[in-house]
């Protein structure tokens, strides 16, 4: 049996870039949940369907194969990974997922243009028409031909803007400068260099440059516009002195931001009609409601639904989680609208924390008071992603021909789809999938008794 010591160590190799160390890490702590009875134990509800992986960034390095590992241990009802641009993590998340009998569910984010909102900030800040967009529900990253020419674009596009950002930035910050491929993209498995890759490489730099402690200090001061007390303060928190590089070089006004136009990004309904042809699901990021283009969530929710919106996801954490009781009770309000406008619609609603920055939780509180009374509507968007993610290669997903046949309302869809999710797992699925493919909606309830 593994002893403390030994399972840190093999989680740790879950985090490695080498995909063999993964591999050998991962059926070492599968043998061992197997014999503690981890994987045949009862999952809770608690889960989080908006873990972003080191294929674009996490926050604690974790690789897809250790996300799925985190919901295994921890008993989570569901997990899954969603990346900026790629779905370089897929295959391997979904394996593991299976292997672990956990509930995965595989998704992408991107930002998009939205014609309708163009004057309108919506949830990508100072960038009026430009929305933070999903899919959610892919099954596999081998797609048809077109569909894998559209996300190579993805991933080329958003590398060419990071690189772009960085060359901007180096002229600012000289005599501390990036070599792209040398000092950013070897910070990352599959190439796909964000924002926060390079305000990482630039700490690092930095401290190359000047290792004395105080000359540093005097370098991020100048160029961060920063007291001397104040950039000494951030050296002794590298993630704050991240997150300081970024907001003041690479967003609004700092020297690499460059402001974002309608040819930046996909239309949405283009980004929409690749998840589509993917099998999956687009899906709504809602940010908080407080930015004009999301202050009416009812409008808000009708764009998106002509649109061929099946999700809603939320991050709920930014939308309770403050100190200052005024800006919390505003931020509730929003975050109860929302939900609200989505249940009359019969919108399943998915929810996570991202893991995309240091500090970021990686389960949210189901049990505080402002998400208490959600708890079962996210359960259930849970329990449908998830049953679209198994039914689909089945030809019988969330939006498939099959589920128009079968229901006449999408409440009963929802319904169904949520019953089976709860009821199935990797395992369980694999056991009954044949005698179930093709079968009605009637029939399968029969045969699996609920």
């Amino acid at each position: 049996m593994l002893d403390t010591q030994e399972i840190q160590k093999l989680e740790s190799g879950l985090n490695c870039f080498d995909p063999e160390l993964r591999e050998i890490s991962l059926t070492k702590l599968r043998t061992f949940a197997e014999a503690k009875n981890i994987i045949a134990a009862a999952k809770l509800t608690p889960y989080n369907l908006h873990c972003h992986t080191f294929c674009s960034y996490n926050g604690y390095g974790y690789s897809p194969t250790y996300i799925a590992w985190l919901a295994c241990k921890k008993l989570w009802f569901a997990a899954g990974i969603v990346d900026f641009d790629v779905l370089d993590g897929a295959g391997e998340f979904l394996a593991a997922a299976e292997r672990l009998e956990v509930r995965g569910v595989c998704g992408l984010e991107t930002r998009t243009y939205v014609a309708e909102l163009a004057s309108s900030e919506i949830n990508s800040p100072g960038e009026p028409g430009v929305a933070y967009h999903m899919g959610v529900g892919f099954t596999t990253a081998e797609l048809p031909p077109e569909q894998r020419q559209f996300l190579a674009g993805l991933k080329a596009q958003a590398v060419a803007r990071t690189e772009n950002i960085i060359r901007l930035v180096n002229a600012y910050l000289s005599p501390v400068k990036l070599d792209f491929t040398a000092d950013a993209v070897s910070l990352t498995p599959f190439g796909n260099v964000t924002e926060r890759h390079a305000c990482a490489a630039y700490r690092r730099k930095a401290e190359e440059i000047f290792p004395d402690t105080v000359a540093r200090a005097g370098f991020w001061a100048e160029k961060l516009a920063l007291s001397l007390a104040a950039a000494a303060d951030l050296l002794r928190d590298p993630v704050r002195l991240e997150g300081t590089i970024r907001a003041k070089t690479m967003k609004k006004g700092g020297p690499g931001y460059v402001q974002a136009s309608p040819e930046s990004f996909p239309a949405l309904a283009e980004m929409n009609a690749f998840t589509l042809a993917c099998g999956a699901l687009p899906c709504v990021a809602w940010l908080d409601g407080m930015s004009a283009g999301e202050q009416n969530p009812e409008a808000l929710l009708d764009l998106h639904l002509a649109h061929g919106a099946a999700l809603l996801n939320i991050i709920p954490d930014r939308n309770w989680n403050f100190s200052d009781p005024a800006v919390r009770a505003a931020k509730t309000k929003c975050l109860d609208a929302i939900i609200a406008a989505a249940r009359k619609r019969s919108l399943p609603v998915i929810v996570g924390t991202e893991m995309n920055a240091p500090g970021q939780k990686l389960i949210d509180d189901f049990d505080c008071e402002a998400l208490e009374k959600h708890t079962e509507i996210f359960t259930e968007g849970a329990a449908v992603a998830f049953a679209h993610m198994l039914l689909t290669p089945l030809q019988m997903g969330y939006l498939s021909e099959w589920a128009a046949a079968n229901f006449s309302t999408k409440t009963a869809k929802n319904a169904f789809f949520a019953e089976f999710g709860r009821a199935l797992t990797p395992r369980k699925f694999s056991l009954v999938k044949e005698r179930l493919n093709g079968k009605t909606a009637t029939r399968i309830r029969e045969e699996l008794h609920f």
